[in-house]
């Protein structure tokens, strides 16, 4: 069994229930992660600037890195 496995709890067994929240959670990050970019690439072509290099951002709620 892959360690990485959300689906099954730390004995092997099924889980579903603690998967669909894991799975809603990330969703929930994602999407917000997601309008931010928007946001941020809208404010830059108002300004008339453009993003070059790559963006590294970390939630504060949750402590992931995106890149």
């Amino acid at each position: 069994m892959a360690k990485d496995d959300l689906r099954k709890n730390a004995e092997g067994y099924s889980d579903p229930t603690v998967y669909m929240a894991l799975r809603n959670i990330e969703r929930n990050d994602e999407e917000r992660f997601r309008k931010l970019l928007d946001t941020i690439f809208a404010l830059c072509e108002l300004s008339d600037f453009h993003i070059e290099e790559r963006i590294v951002i970390k939630d504060k709620r949750t402590g992931r890195i995106w890149r």
